[in-house]
């Protein structure tokens, strides 16, 4: 343990040529924005948070030039090519994990690579401990139950059985591989009844100067045009183009949409359903966070995001608009430092005029998501199970199909946010 957090040893394997030694480390969720070989001699360390990997080789490697590092972000897979010292020389028992895990004392080391910065976790000082001990890899056969699946479209299992430590500072739910989505619902709503503070609810509502102030605050999409005219006569193409039209992407933005990996989504209509459910449980959390921070993101913008969603605090599937709704107005007026429901009010009012700016927008917004998580130590977990996901899936749906699915849940938003609240098992009223 060092720095608050475990270090886990991921799977790798080994392989050589006459020239060269290859190392394969799989790396799935690590953080790759920071991350460090060292090698020299028949030393070896990885390091890409929470992963570290410690080597001693049967054979020694040298610095030449002719050394290579690669990442594969689709598959989480690092493959690090070493010059052998020895050309030719054949390094015997290169499939014997378990030993070449074994300290041989402390070395110094060279870097070969270092992207953006060094972790200062891994400085060379005396407060860094190079030999704490290492557990090999073990793969888990999974025998979970198939409905446990959680991330993008319900798509992933098996991740917290690794990064349980990291991934406990970000979620409130225990033992996520085992709980069932019906499971998942009791105890958050649980968990929001024992949260509700009357005491606070009627502070904000009676002493409010400042949460009127933030409700005077215009996020961007509303200040830079609004939506489209949405003249009936115009067609779909134009109306998609007309929305595509007010919003343009920066330079940090457009950078980090090289970076993603293209790939494609098969979701049946069940789980294209909860992907547009979560998506505005996440929006609205965004929406939250933006007006209390008048548009200047601080310490706790990633606290508010992730604890107002309950998809990414609870994993949470929703099954249709209402209980979307009536999660988040819950989740506002239980654990944040204003809760009024005129910021429930607002926040919906604007993710509904959003979703009519079309899918440019949506991805604009869930770009500033990204950007607040993988500045946030362990928050950055959440891109990986959801934000790349949603990055990604937002610009393959067809505009015409994104329209379709925002517009079936939002032309009577009003009406259906008061039949939920009415019904919620939580009284959400102010005093009106």
């Amino acid at each position: 343990m060092h720095g608050g957090f475990n270090m886990i040893t991921p799977a790798f394997e080994l392989s050589q040529d006459p020239d060269f030694l290859t190392i394969i480390i799989r790396v799935p969720y690590a953080r790759v924005s920071e991350f460090d070989i060292y090698y020299e001699g028949e030393d070896f360390k990885f390091y890409a948070k929470p992963y570290f990997l410690r080597l001693t080789l049967p054979g020694r490697i040298v610095e030449n030039g002719r050394e290579k590092a690669s990442y594969n972000a689709e598959e989480g897979i690092f493959t690090v090519q070493l010059p052998k010292e020895t050309p030719g020389q054949h390094f015997e028992g290169l499939n014997m994990l378990t030993a070449l895990l074994a300290p041989k004392g402390v070395r110094s080391a060279k870097a070969l690579v270092e992207e953006i910065c060094s972790p200062a976790d891994l400085e060379e000082d005396d407060d860094f401990d190079w030999q704490i001990e290492q557990t090999p890899f073990e793969e888990i056969a999974d025998t979970l139950n198939l409905h446990c699946g959680y991330g993008f479209g319900n798509l992933r299992s098996g991740v917290f059985r690794r990064l349980q430590d990291e991934l406990s500072d970000v979620i409130d739910l225990k033992d996520p591989e085992a709980t069932l989505p019906a499971e998942r619902r009791q105890k958050r709503l649980a968990a929001e009844e024992a949260k509700f503070n009357p005491s606070h609810y009627l502070a904000d509502l009676f002493e409010d100067e400042a949460i009127q102030r933030i409700l005077t605050y215009k996020v961007w999409w509303i200040i830079d045009g609004s939506c489209p005219s949405g003249k009936t006569e115009a067609s779909e193409e134009t109306k998609c183009q007309e929305r595509d039209n007010m919003v343009s992407f920066n330079e940090k933005e457009k950078e980090q949409l090289r970076k993603f990996t293209n790939k494609s989504y098969i979701l049946d209509k069940r789980s294209q359903g909860q992907v547009f459910l979560s998506l505005i449980d996440i929006l609205l959390a965004y929406c939250y966070e933006i007006c209390v921070t008048e548009g200047e993101k601080n310490v706790e913008s990633s606290w508010n995001i992730r604890k107002l969603s309950g998809t990414l605090c609870w994993l949470e599937s929703y099954t249709c608009v209402q209980e979307v709704l009536v999660s988040f107005g819950r989740r506002v007026l239980s654990y944040p430092l204003y809760r009024h429901f005129s910021l429930v009010t607002k926040a919906v009012g604007e993710v509904a005029v959003l979703l009519q700016m079309g899918k440019a927008a949506v991805l604009k917004c869930l770009l500033a998501i990204h950007k607040i998580f993988q500045e946030n130590d362990p928050a950055y977990l959440l891109n990986d199970l959801y934000i790349t996901d949603y990055c990604i899936w937002i610009q393959k749906v067809k505009s015409e199909e994104a329209a379709a699915g925002f517009e079936c849940w939002f032309p009577a938003i009003g009406l259906c946010f008061l039949i939920c609240i009415f019904y919620s098992g939580l009284d959400l009223r102010t005093s009106d």
